[in-house]
């Protein structure tokens, strides 16, 4: 069975179980470029069928659509918000004209949908329109966006979770660790001692910041230009649509959506997407850092720092016996390089808006759901498969610190700079520990007086040293 529809362009042949129409059709055969479709990121396919049906609610108040269409067409967004229509979102997420087939993929889902309702036939747009009706007082130039900030309002939600949840997994080691005494680094170079536990609670400081970055980028989505139409002077939306729609929109969404002030300049602007897209970024680079420095303290296990022990996943060679690889930084380090580079992605479409509109609005989507996705899965993978499992070389640490010349700084208080130079020197020369030159030889300070200057709450208290 299948029906016939027509647009301006001529006629084809539609499967009669299939609820988008010819205009879909035309998109999904004209833009093959990533193989996604809409479908994959179920939250921009919901966020469509809340901004139908804000807008077919705002109609019907306002008697632009007959309420009897009206509320059929509520009907099918509801179906919609359910996820009931999911297959049927079937356009590649890149795609030219701005997103108009994806707006008329929802038009035409949602017209069929409500045909049904009011015992019609799909394809008898006579009675309710993809055009007409369900996009009465609307434009691929607002229902995108609108829909896309809604989208990423939601969808941030369980990757700020992730974070969180990262953020409490570092600042469990760093109870855990709190009293293993380590090296501190600098220029990968013995610095001064340190704790353990202090070093995973500064990579928990430092992801709970990006939460609250992330907040304030997502507040930004709030803006919105729903009703602004093709450009932003609300051509063909009745007087008092945008306001409305935006407060139903609120409503149905617990989102504090704001109209913005000028519609002409939101239609076109695409700021607060580089602004999220910045902070992605920022992110990313930090567990960049992260993860390199957890590399560093695994490596080895013989011929490597050797501070910690990562759980061993998978064997790590097909040549070399008994390798295990630290796969899971390795793994977030990658998707860290490849959201950084979407950035610039993100950036250079912004920046290629011209006049009223900026017709790349597609590849910024995409750009920004594959980020957050691939982050979110990057994020939990390396709580779950790393972090939680890490264990701890205390005796190994500890003698490291107690045989490095970088200790010296600690005797600084009582044996001045010049003389703690050429401690360090004499040490580095001879391979004498400090411990022999300070204590044995030179008998610069009693054996007593070493073990309270090198006491671990003096080693990891500097305050306390005098």
């Amino acid at each position: 069975m299948s029906r016939t529809e027509q647009d301006f362009l001529g006629q084809r042949e539609i499967a009669d179980d299939i609820y988008y129409g010819v205009q879909t059709i035309r998109g999904k055969e004209n833009f093959h470029i990533t193989g996604i479709p809409m479908n994959q990121e179920p939250y921009f396919v919901k966020a469509l069928g809340y901004v139908k049906k804000a807008a077919a609610m705002a109609n019907r108040d306002l008697g632009a659509v007959d309420a009897k269409v009206a509320d059929a067409i509520i009907l099918g967004c509801d179906r919609v918000i359910a996820g009931d229509m999911m297959d049927q979102f079937v356009t590649d997420f890149i795609q030219g004209g701005a997103g108009t087939s994806t707006n008329m993929n929802a038009n035409e889902v949602i017209a069929n949908l409500a045909l049904e309702s009011l015992g019609f036939n799909k394809g008898d747009y006579q009675h309710v329109s993809p055009n007409d009706h369900v996009n009465y007082g609307q434009s691929t130039n607002d229902t995108y966006p609108t829909a896309f900030r809604l989208a990423l309002i939601l969808r941030l939600e369980s990757y700020m979770t992730a974070l969180r949840q990262l953020q409490e997994a570092f600042f469990a080691k760093g109870r855990e660790f709190e009293r293993v005494l380590k090296m501190g680094r600098t220029h990968l170079q013995d610095a001064v001692p340190m704790s353990l536990g202090a070093e995973f609670r500064g990579w928990g400081t430092t992801i709970g910041e990006e939460v609250d970055r992330i907040s304030e980028a997502r507040a930004l989505l709030r803006e919105i230009n729903l009703g602004a139409t093709a450009i932003g002077t609300s051509v063909t939306a009745a007087v008092g649509y945008p306001k409305l729609a935006v407060r139903h929109l609120s409503a149905l969404t617990g989102v504090d959506f704001i109209l913005a002030g000028d519609l002409v300049e939101a239609t076109s602007d695409t700021g607060a997407y580089v602004q999220l897209s910045g902070v992605l970024k920022r992110t990313a680079s930090k567990l960049t850092k992260i993860c390199n420095d957890i590399r560093l303290l695994a490596s080895g296990p013989r011929a490597g720092f050797n501070e910690i022990n990562l759980p061993q996943l998978q064997p790590g060679s097909s040549i070399m016996p008994g390798k295990v690889n630290p796969v899971i930084p390795e793994v977030v380090n990658q998707t860290s390089f490849l959201v950084i580079g979407l950035d610039t992605t993100v950036t250079l479409a912004a920046s290629a808006g011209q006049l009223q509109l900026n017709v790349m609005e597609p590849v910024i989507s995409f750009a920004l759901f594959f980020s957050i996705r691939t982050m979110e899965r990057a994020v939990n993978s390396l709580r779950e498969n790393c972090i939680v499992g890490i264990t701890a070389n205390e005796e190994h640490t500890r003698n490291m610190v107690l045989n490095s010349l970088g200790i010296v700084t600690v005797l600084k208080p009582l044996l001045g700079y010049k003389q703690c130079a050429e401690i360090a020197r004499e040490g580095y020369k001879s391979g004498k520990s400090l411990h022999q030159i300070v204590v044995v030889e030179r008998k610069l300070l009693t054996q007593e007086k070493w073990d309270e200057m090198f006491s671990f709450e003096r080693l990891i208290n500097p305050d306390m040293i005098g």
